[in-house]
């Protein structure tokens, strides 16, 4: 019980520090700016109108922004925002609760989205279409179906698999985006603001040297500003300069490069227990002891999008870039045959 209050301590202290540096309009939001600017023309055009914005859906890595753009159309919409998660509503009852309790104009936000139950999933179909939700009272011979009419509302989904969301729920949602990784420059405007609302001084080399490790993702950037704002509170005089954030980044070991501890693990596996593969996934996350999932969503997307690892009908393949990266030769310059 201590480990479990413990976690969940844990768990809300992050949260606040989460909400604390996340940015609550279009304005102060950084990056994705074809996607801003087609939300923003949405809002604008909704709200003209005196409609509800269409549902949205907002897909890619974790840690790009979907939340925070959830929040801030709610927000520029004037509209209460209502989180939940799609593992978390495991039955149609649990979906009428939420949208039955909803005001019109309200927005639902449903993270993770692709892991909702299909029996709930289409429960969604005609509340997003029709505005209503059809249950079925009792079963056997005294079962009936009662039509409840819902309120208009807009739902925003987020999911890092697209590719998992029905194609008839995907068909339904009006605005389907997807965020990308983000430039160190853009990274660094937003290291410097959260530094600004944290209380700690920056130098631009201190924020640049944080956002080129942040595996272009704001959530990571933060994260690592909070270990690094410690370093300098304890070291430095409460100043993030390019000096000290080299110090406290290598004291975590994340190197120039953004990579970490895991990531080469995993590309160290693939080369010195694979030949550099071809590998499945699943072999790759025995190996390392980590979770095939998160190692497909958390850590691969940046190897492969940097060009250490390329994904084959076979396997997982490691590049020359991943060798160099380790200090190694390419197999074909070592004269080693690997089956």
């Amino acid at each position: 019980m201590n480990n479990e209050r413990q976690s969940d301590e844990l768990n809300r202290r992050n949260t606040a520090f989460d909400n604390k540096l996340r940015p609550s309009r279009f304005d102060d939001f950084v990056g994705q700016a074809k996607v801003r600017d087609r939300l923003l023309l949405a809002v604008k055009a909704a709200k003209d109108r005196g409609e509800t914005l269409d549902h949205v859906l907002l897909s890619g890595p974790p840690g790009l922004g979907k939340t925070t753009l959830s929040y801030i159309l709610g927000e520029a919409m004037g509209s209460h925002v209502k989180t939940t998660s799609g593992p978390v509503i495991t039955k149609p009852g649990d979906l009428a609760g939420l949208l039955t309790s909803l005001e019109p104009g309200d927005f639902v936000f449903i993270d993770e989205i692709h892991r909702m139950a299909k029996t709930v999933e289409e429960y969604l179909y005609s509340a997003m279409e029709d505005f209503a939700i059809d249950i079925m009272i009792d079963q056997g011979p005294n079962a009936r179906s009662v039509r409840l009419e819902l309120p208009r509302f807009t739902l925003v989904g987020a999911t890092t698999r697209i590719g998992l969301i029905a194609a008839p729920l995907r068909a339904r949602f009006g605005l389907v985006n997807r965020l990308s990784f983000y430039e160190p420059k853009e990274l660094a405007e937003i290291v410097t603001r959260s530094a600004a609302k944290l209380g700690v001084g920056i130098e631009p080399d201190g924020a640049m040297e944080i956002a080129r490790r942040a595996r272009g993702t704001p959530r990571i950037a933060n994260n690592l500003l909070r270990r690094v704002r410690d370093y300098a509170q304890v070291n430095a005089g409460n100043v993030i300069t390019g000096e000290v954030a080299v110090a406290s980044l290598s004291l975590l070991e994340i190197d120039p490069h953004g990579l970490d501890e895991m990531d080469l693990k995993i590309l160290e596996t693939i080369v010195g227990k694979f030949g550099g593969g071809p590998v499945g996934l699943s072999t790759i996350a025995v190996s390392v002891g980590e979770e095939p999932d998160t190692i497909e969503e958390a850590y691969e997307p940046f190897l492969i999008m940097e060009g250490y690892l390329e994904r084959t009908p076979k396997g997982r393949v490691a590049t020359e870039l991943a060798y160099k990266r380790l200090g190694l030769k390419p197999l074909a310059q070592q004269g080693t045959l690997f089956d």
